[in-house]
């Protein structure tokens, strides 16, 4: 009895947050008092509510945020509405977590040129972001201090952008000291991850060796830091999981995977993110592509971008890129493989570079993954709760359950059942905030 009394009184007298599940259900059983904990909260009532943990969605939901983080997610009518709440009446609506971009690059690209890396620029960037719903972006290098910066300065109600983490500059170097004094570097910014390549960019170019690549990765996880691989081949995915690397960030493209490959990437427990959409920006633009004529693109597109896209010395270079066709198929099977295997899939695009299109391009991945055959659900929860646990951020976004972040977007359509319907944005929410 003394322990249950305890347990209730850290529920009403502790944290906003802490021991919601019985905390909540007692404040709201007592109608129209209009307690501390009520106010300011907004009730989102009508919904259909996927959480993104895997769960079915629940038909007709009822969510309450308060200070920017979820009280309670739940069928209408498991609890009454606070007295004093802001409702807001979503019916007919589909309410899912915010989407995660597990390898994107929050940088220097202004339009099609480089070297604009500023505090606005990367706002600009993270806002367009999450006008497409990707709330969550990871990027994974040429980051800079700013970057880090606006990172230590997301976790507040009402935030207008997608959160960014960071992996600092990619780890390069013709000798292990002069990699290892980049991992240094980026360890003193304070980055996230550590990222290194390791790829000869279809023989143009020499990869790295395993001697440094090992001793980065090694140096990295001394420093307690976390590395993700840039590859390309088969066989640097196996020497890479040999030497424990902590994420592949794109797609084995060169030929399928195997069983070796699949035992070893389950027995890491590590994450796989295909990027399918870094292909297709290498050859999309030989000709005026399809989405050009996308109204969903176009909403965000700068206009004299699309121009220089479609200047036919641009559009030669592009013609070039021949072999990224194929590596697309391949990563295709390859990711409907790992996917069978049941093994964890994360939704990444390398978006952020020069016309690869910041939040259009994510939702472009959602359908390529599709084409790769998996369902929506799987598609889903491979841009929420499965990117959240990959990324270690559960216990703060992925997911709409008590504590997180309010993170969400409402859709006019269900995604569940086409997920083109992702596309069907009505509102971006972050931190408990409607983008405005």
């Amino acid at each position: 009895m003394i322990k249950n009394r305890t347990h209730l009184s850290q529920l009403l007298l502790g944290s906003v947050f802490a021991g919601l599940a019985l905390g909540l259900v007692v404040e709201l059983a007592l109608p129209g008092r209009a307690s501390a904990a009520q106010a300011g909260v907004t009730a989102l009532v009508g919904a259909r509510i996927w959480d993104g943990t895997g769960a079915a969605a629940i038909p007709d939901g009822i969510m309450l945020v308060r200070d920017g983080r979820i009280m309670y997610v739940g069928a209408r009518g498991a609890v009454p509405v606070p007295a004093g709440a802001t409702v807001v009446n979503l019916e007919g609506r589909t309410i899912i977590p915010g989407l995660i971009n597990t390898h994107g690059h929050v940088g220097g690209t202004l339009g099609l040129e480089g070297g604009h890396y500023n505090r606005d620029n990367l706002i600009r960037q993270l806002r367009l972001y999450a006008e497409y719903g990707i709330t969550t972006v990871n990027s994974l290098g040429g980051d800079e201090q700013e970057g880090v910066d606006l990172r230590d300065e997301q976790s507040v109600a009402g935030l207008d952008r997608a959160r960014i983490f960071v992996a600092g500059a990619v780890v390069t170097g013709n000798t292990v000291d002069a990699a290892l004094a980049v991992v240094q570097r980026n360890a003193d910014m304070g980055v996230d991850w550590m990222k290194l390549r390791v790829d000869d960019n279809l023989g143009a170019s020499q990869k790295m060796s395993p001697e440094i690549y090992s001793a980065i990765i090694d140096r990295s996880h001394e420093l307690g830091l976390r590395l993700a691989s840039h590859l390309f081949y088969l066989s640097d995915a196996k020497a890479l999981l040999r030497a424990e690397t902590d994420f592949l960030a794109h797609s084995i493209r060169d030929m399928r995977v195997d069983d070796e490959f699949l035992g070893m990437l389950a027995q890491s427990g590590i994450c796989y993110t295909p990027t399918l959409t870094r292909e297709v920006s290498t050859y999309v633009y030989e000709t005026r592509p399809d989405f050009f004529d996308d109204p969903f693109f176009l909403s965000h597109a700068d206009p004299a971008v699309l121009e220089q896209l479609q200047e036919p010395d641009r559009q030669a270079r592009y013609a070039r890129a021949q072999p990224y066709k194929a590596a697309l198929s391949m990563a295709l099977r390859n990711l409907k493989t790992i996917s069978d295997a049941g093994l964890p899939v994360v939704m990444g695009t390398d978006t952020g570079p020069a016309a690869r299109f910041q939040g259009y391009f994510e939702h472009m991945e959602l359908d390529l993954m599709a084409e790769a055959g998996l369902t929506p659900e799987q598609i889903l929860r491979s841009a929420t709760g499965v990117a959240a646990e990959c990324l270690r951020l559960d216990d703060e976004i992925g997911t709409l359950r008590p504590n997180r972040w309010a993170d969400f977007i409402v859709l006019t359509e269900n995604p569940l059942d086409d997920i083109r319907n992702a596309r069907s944005i009505e509102s971006v929410w972050i931190a408990g905030e409607a983008l405005r």
